[in-house]
């Protein structure tokens, strides 16, 4: 950006994020008005066609990863993909455009989704969730909340039937509310089409000998991105505890502790010679604390495998 400024240049990119979906053109001028509060964004098609895959046909990851593969949808090395790491970069545009504050990828906090089990895509489900790998933006005052990471979402939100190799993008602002761009993101023709657009825009503002402007007219130095211990969400947990009186009881103990407030939780199974499922999902509480809290309970006798930790939005 600063070298097609300083050369006065005009710089198209498009297809940079979300592939045929106008989400740049939408921000820089459809919403330009706007004081635009959050985005939410499912913006990576491999992730979201193996997590498709995982609660359609049952399947555990590496299946699902195995399938995306043999159909083109991932790269023999799908690491920037499933770690979330392409994501990422897409999110640092769009928070870059959206909050006129230059915020690089490895500022964001970022989670993949290669530890996601049938589990939790079963488990989820009954809680009326769905999982998908999520790139969340929230703006609250001076501070911008900024991550990337598999996350629940309400099974009657938008962006819950997003499904396949399909990408979207959900945005709340001051005067238009909500909105949804839903559309391809990969593949040749979806990137063909977003270029088309930009050389066809580039090329009008050339002929009007329209003069480039700045990617952001004036940063706002008094935005700081939030760091992550401070996060405030919902959370779900699922603990793998032996199956003895007293276990539910600690592991409350050790949240409240810690001032978190379990809002339900499920029992799965009934067995007394093997660990079980105990699924929770928290009311809102503190990243920092949550850790805490987790590290506490994973060391205790009676949890046989390392607690899984989802974060839920809403």
């Amino acid at each position: 950006f600063p070298l097609a400024e300083e050369k006065k240049l005009h710089i198209g990119f498009e297809a940079s994020v979300a592939g045929a979906i106008p989400i740049i053109k939408t921000i820089q001028e459809g919403f330009v008005g706007n004081n635009i509060l959050k985005i939410l964004g499912i913006l990576n098609g491999t992730t979201n066609y193996i997590l498709t895959e995982m609660l359609s046909s049952s399947v555990n990851f590496f299946t699902a990863l195995s399938m995306a593969q043999k159909l083109g949808y991932a790269e023999a090395d799908p690491s920037l993909d499933i770690e979330g790491i392409d994501t990422a970069h897409k999110l640092s545009i769009l928070s870059t455009l959206a909050f006129s504050k230059h915020i690089h990828w490895r500022e964001i906090y970022v989670e993949g989704i290669e530890k996601i089990e049938p589990l939790d895509i079963a488990f989820t489900s009954e809680f009326g969730y769905r999982i998908k790998l999520l790139a969340v933006v929230k703006k609250e005052k001076d501070t911008l909340d900024a991550r990337v990471h598999p996350a629940l979402i309400p099974s009657k939100h938008l962006l819950s039937f997003v499904d396949g190799v399909y990408n979207a993008v959900y945005l709340e602002g001051d005067m238009f509310g909500k909105s949804l761009l839903y559309g391809e993101g990969a593949g040749g023709s979806a990137a063909a089409s977003a270029v088309i657009a930009d050389v066809v825009d580039i090329g009008k503002k050339m002929t009007h000998k329209n003069l480039p402007h700045k990617i952001i007219a004036s940063e706002d130095k008094k935005l700081r991105l939030l760091p992550a211990e401070d996060i405030r969400t919902r959370y779900y947990f699922r603990f793998t505890a032996l199956d003895k009186p007293g276990v539910l009881a600690t592991i409350s103990k050790v949240l409240g502790k810690h001032n978190i407030s379990i809002a339900s939780v499920i029992q799965k199974e009934e067995s007394p010679e093997k660990a079980v499922p105990i699924l929770m999902l928290t009311h809102s509480a503190q990243e920092s604390a949550v850790r805490r809290a987790i590290k506490e309970i994973n060391k205790l006798s009676f949890i046989k495998k390392p607690t899984v930790l989802l974060r839920v939005e809403e």
